[in-house]
C-alpha cells in the first residue's frame, strides 16, 4: 500500500494516509514535480500514460510524485526522475506551492508541490507504465499551445508554468555574463 506524506499548509507533517484515499477525500499531501530543460532552452514534457489511475494521457511536466514517508526529498527525486524518464542529473528546488484540483473519477489533487530544475541533454527512455510519450518543446511554442489547448496539460503543470520559466530565464541569463 503506498503512503502519502499529510502535512498544513506550512508543510509540517500531519500523519500518512494511503494515496487513493487521499485523492479521493482531497486532503493536503507533499509532492514533488521535476521540470528539466536542455541547452537549446526547449522543456522536456511527458505524455501521463493514458492507463494512470488520473490524468491519463495529459502533458505534463518530465516527472512527479510523492515523497515516501520514510524518506527526503533528494533521494526519491533522483529515483523517481531516472525510473520515470531512464536518466538522472543535478536538480535544484526552486519554489514550492498548494494547489487543489478535480482530476476526475471522483479525485482531487491537494498538494503542497515542491519543484525542482534540472538541465539534461542526453537521452531519454520513457517508462511505459509512467508515459506515453515524451517530447523536447521550446518554451515558445508551449505558452501558445497551454493557452490554446489547456485540457491538455494537468492541473499542477499550468499552474506552476510562470515560475518555472521566470527561474529557468534567471539560469540561462546568468550563464550568459
Amino acid at each position: 500500500m503506498v503512503q502519502v506524506v499529510l502535512v498544513d499548509r506550512k508543510d509540517r507533517f500531519l500523519g500518512l494516509e494511503e494515496k487513493q484515499k487521499a485523492h479521493q477525500r482531497g486532503v493536503l499531501h507533499r509532492a514533488f514535480s521535476v521540470f528539466i530543460f536542455n541547452s537549446a532552452g526547449r522543456m522536456l514534457l511527458q505524455k501521463r500514460a493514458y492507463s494512470k489511475y488520473h490524468s491519463g494521457g495529459q502533458w505534463t511536466n518530465a516527472c512527479c510524485s510523492h515523497p515516501r514517508p520514510q524518506a527526503g526529498f533528494e533521494s526519491d527525486v533522483h529515483a523517481r526522475l531516472e525510473s520515470e524518464m531512464g536518466f538522472d542529473c543535478p536538480l535544484k528546488e526552486i519554489f514550492s506551492f498548494i494547489y487543489k484540483a478535480k482530476v476526475g473519477g471522483g479525485l482531487t489533487e491537494h498538494e503542497f508541490d515542491h519543484v525542482f530544475l534540472g538541465t539534461y541533454d542526453g537521452p531519454v527512455k520513457v517508462d511505459v507504465a509512467e508515459g506515453d510519450g515524451y517530447q523536447w518543446i521550446p518554451v515558445s511554442g508551449l505558452r501558445k499551445d497551454v493557452k490554446l489547448n489547456p485540457k491538455a496539460y494537468t492541473p499542477w503543470f499550468k499552474i506552476a508554468l510562470a515560475r518555472v520559466l521566470k527561474h529557468q530565464s534567471l539560469l540561462v541569463s546568468k550563464k550568459k555574463k
